[in-house]
Formats: C-alpha cells, sequence, structure tokens
C-alpha cells in the first residue's frame, strides 16, 4: 500500500512554491525596480512631508496630502532651476570634451622636447597601445553624458518612468500607515505579528538612513569636487563633479569609477593631475571614514568585504540596478536574520 510523507509533502510543495515566486519576480523584475526606486524617492521625500505636515493646520479628517502636495511642488521647482542651471552646463562641458578628446590624445602621443629620445619612443608606443581604448572609452561617457538629457525628453519610456515612479512614492507616502498595518495583519498570531512589526520597524529606518546618507553623500561630492575643480582650474569641472555626485549611488565602486574618470579626463586635459590626486585620496578618507560611518552607522552595517561581493554579484545578476540595490539587500537579509534568531533564542530561553 502506498502512503504520502505529509511532511515531505509539505516541503516539496514549499520549494515549487518558492521557485515559481523567484521566477514570477525574474519576469516582472523590470516592474519590480521601479516600484523600489518610488519606494526609496518616498523615503527622500518623507523628511520633507513631515515637516511641512507640522505646519499645516491640523484636522482629525485631514490625511497628509496638502502637505505631500506641498512637497511635490517644492521639489518639481527646485529639480527644474538645478536641472536649467547646473544640466546645461553639464552638457555643453561634455560636448566640448567630446569634441577636443582625439586633439588632446594626439598631444599626448607626440615626443616633448626636454626628455630623450628613449622615453619619448616608448611613449608614443604606450599611447598607441592604451590611447585608443581610453578614447573610446572616455568618448562614450562624455557622449552618453552629453544625450542623457535629450534621451529623458524624446525616449518615451524614460518619460514614463519618471513620471510613474514620482506617482508611486506619492501613493506610499499617502497609505504608509495602512500598508504596514495590512502587513502586520497578515502574521496568524501575537508573537509573530510582534515579530513582524519589529522587522518593520528595522526596515524603515534602514531605508530612511540609506537613501538619505546616499543623498547627502551625493550632494557633498558634488559640492566638494566642484568648488575644488573650479579653485585650481580643472577644465569640465562641473562635468566631472556630476559624475562624482551621481556615481556615490554605487557604493564602493562607483567612488573609485569617478576617481579613475577625473584621473584619465585630467591627463588627457594636462591639468594639474598632483593636486587632483592629493585632493581625491584626502577627500575619500574624510567621507569613506567619518561622514559616511557617521551617516549609515544606525542603518547599514556590513563589512566592506560583503559590500564589494554583494555589488560584484549584483552587477552580474542585474547590471546597474543590482549594484544599486545590493547594499540595502543584505542589510535587509541581515536584519531578517538577526531578529528570526533573536526571536527563537528568546523563546528557547523561556
Amino acid at each position: 500500500m502506498l502512503g504520502t510523507d505529509r511532511r515531505a509533502a509539505s516541503y516539496t510543495w514549499t520549494a515549487v512554491l518558492v521557485l515559481l515566486l523567484l521566477a514570477f519576480v525574474y519576469e516582472v523584475r523590470t516592474t519590480l525596480f521601479v516600484f523600489v526606486l518610488a519606494l526609496l524617492f518616498a523615503y527622500l521625500l518623507a523628511p520633507l512631508v513631515n515637516l511641512l505636515d507640522r505646519f499645516l493646520p491640523a484636522s482629525r479628517t485631514r490625511r497628509r496630502t496638502p502637505a505631500l502636495a506641498l512637497a511635490y511642488i517644492l521639489v518639481v521647482a527646485v529639480a527644474v532651476v538645478i536641472g536649467t542651471q547646473i544640466g546645461s552646463i553639464v552638457v555643453d562641458q561634455a560636448k566640448e570634451l567630446r569634441g577636443r578628446l582625439p586633439k588632446m590624445m594626439e598631444s599626448l602621443r607626440a615626443p616633448s622636447s626636454p626628455s630623450p629620445d628613449a622615453i619619448d619612443k616608448l611613449k608614443a608606443e604606450v599611447m598607441d597601445k592604451i590611447g585608443g581604448a581610453i578614447a573610446e572609452r572616455s568618448g562614450d561617457l562624455v557622449s552618453a553624458a552629453a544625450s542623457a538629457g535629450v534621451k529623458i525628453v524624446t525616449v518615451a519610456s524614460d518619460l514614463i518612468y519618471l513620471v510613474i515612479i514620482p506617482v508611486l512614492a506619492f501613493f506610499f507616502l499617502k497609505d504608509a500607515g495602512e500598508i504596514r498595518q495590512h502587513i502586520v495583519d497578515l502574521a496568524p498570531d501575537p508573537p509573530r505579528r510582534a515579530l513582524l512589526e519589529d522587522i518593520l520597524s528595522d526596515i524603515d529606518r534602514l531605508l530612511a538612513h540609506y537613501m538619505r546618507a546616499l543623498f547627502v553623500l551625493s550632494m557633498g561630492a558634488f559640492t566638494a569636487y566642484s568648488i575644488f575643480f573650479t579653485i585650481i582650474g580643472v577644465p569640465y569641472g562641473v562635468l566631472l563633479a556630476a559624475l562624482g555626485g551621481m556615481l556615490e549611488f554605487i557604493p564602493m565602486v562607483g567612488p573609485l569609477s569617478a576617481a579613475a574618470i577625473i584621473i584619465v579626463v585630467a591627463i588627457v586635459a594636462k591639468a594639474p593631475l598632483g593636486a587632483i590626486l592629493v585632493f581625491l585620496v584626502m577627500y575619500r578618507m574624510f567621507q569613506d571614514y567619518i561622514v559616511s560611518p557617521h551617516l549609515m552607522g544606525q542603518g547599514v552595517e556590513l563589512h566592506p568585504l560583503l559590500i564589494l561581493f554583494g555589488v560584484f554579484a549584483g552587477a552580474e545578476v542585474a547590471g546597474v540596478p543590482g549594484t544599486f540595490l545590493s547594499v540595502p539587500v543584505l542589510a535587509l537579509v541581515r536584519i531578517l536574520y538577526l531578529r528570526i534568531r533573536r526571536s527563537r533564542l528568546s523563546t528557547s530561553a523561556i
């Protein structure tokens, strides 16, 4: 007589459901990424919305809709001002660098009079080997930066995302309390409900600290780079500062890539390379060992090796979105592990 092991059947169905869930997530990964971006954007706006909500007249029936509307008006106004003032400079400098890059590379290949013939020959050979690759990569980079603004306007999908993400963030901010309560109500009993509330509170603090820290680090890098490059007269300083600020959103690898790009442009533009290297080293030490730990210490507590693993693994799995989301995903896994482990230890102690 054939029998069925209920426990084995339960494990089998659980594994099948998990695999189906993973397959479903992979199929809708673009939509999920848009919703994740909207959620993170909501965390960026949350402090401004809370601040405005305190100054608006209180009412029992009033929700946060007026504060949300006012916050969106302010953010759009600031974005338009910054985009028209700084964005135009970045695009102009990117186009100029793109046009002058071949001549700059040729000047680097040319021999210098005080140098011996052997050094000039070696220099020419080295530049022939790597000059083309540098010019191609740098050209692609600045070309992409120069056309980014045009693509945002002309490509319909990008325009749709630019509209959809703020709209989704609006609903996340407006109905955050109800969404959280619905999630908590999924727990079948009070102990699990309390555990789920603790996990949601930790996730809320994590995402809030992480996104605000990234925003502050990005603005800090852009401001510091702009001021320093302007003082010492680095060509294309605003373009390099904008790239440095944007790449701050990719943990560890982003700042290193920004430094490499700045050094390459400084070499081909014959900028004061020594001063730039000293500045980059000092700024990275200040930001990575003083500012960043202070901003992220309460939210992201991951070892640098784990962060590097997550960044590279995320890039292999999902490209740029994977690198951007790698650190918060690892931090979420860490939160779940610590909370579940703490709950089991407390239960076993009783």
